[in-house]
């Protein structure tokens, strides 16, 4: 048991990097974004969980592990939809803005549908399938709210100082 947990929290923290280390490979200063992002996903997944208590097992690393695979899935998602949503668009922040609006619909539903699956595994389920439903659900709000809310704020920011240099036609081109 105890092996287990120690081996799944060293394949979190190796996995955590390489996301780290991809995303800033990939998408460049929108990748600093998406893992502070991913950060304070973690950080309000962690805060919440040890205020109701929850003791870490290899199911809640599980859905800790998950729960990061789907913020990722959220901002390639946002990303992706705003290079496309540049090569349409004269205004970077009509570009940026219009890329987040329609990302948020694969967003909500992947989310959605997950949080679903992770309440019937609650209700249904029993021990250890609990546990995993538990950090699987408050895993999918705090990104939802780390992605929608951090993320995207700081992207604005980004975008709002830097709206008329080349750098972030430069940067967008590079993606």
């Amino acid at each position: 048991g105890e092996d287990s947990i120690k081996a799944g929290s060293i394949s979190l923290i190796i996995g955590f990097i390489l996301i780290i280390l991809f995303m800033l490979y990939k998408y460049k200063f929108l990748g600093i974004i998406a893992n502070l992002s991913l950060i304070i996903n973690l950080l309000l997944l962690l805060g919440v969980l040890t205020f109701l208590e929850a003791t870490l097992t290899l199911p809640g690393i599980a859905g800790i592990i998950l729960t990061v695979g789907m913020a990722v899935d959220a901002n390639v998602l946002i990303y992706e939809r705003i290079k496309e949503e540049f090569k349409t668009e004269k205004s970077f922040i009509h570009a940026f803005d219009t890329g987040y609006k329609r990302a948020q619909s694969a967003v909500f539903d992947a989310n959605i549908t997950t949080l679903i699956s992770a309440m019937i595994l609650f209700f249904l389920g029993s021990g250890p399938v609990k546990g995993f439903a538990i950090t699987l659900g408050v895993g999918i709000l705090s990104t939802l709210f780390s992605v929608y809310l951090f993320g995207r704020h700081l992207t604005s920011i980004y975008v709002m100082k830097n709206k008329d240099r080349k750098i972030i036609k430069k940067y967008l081109n590079q993606m």
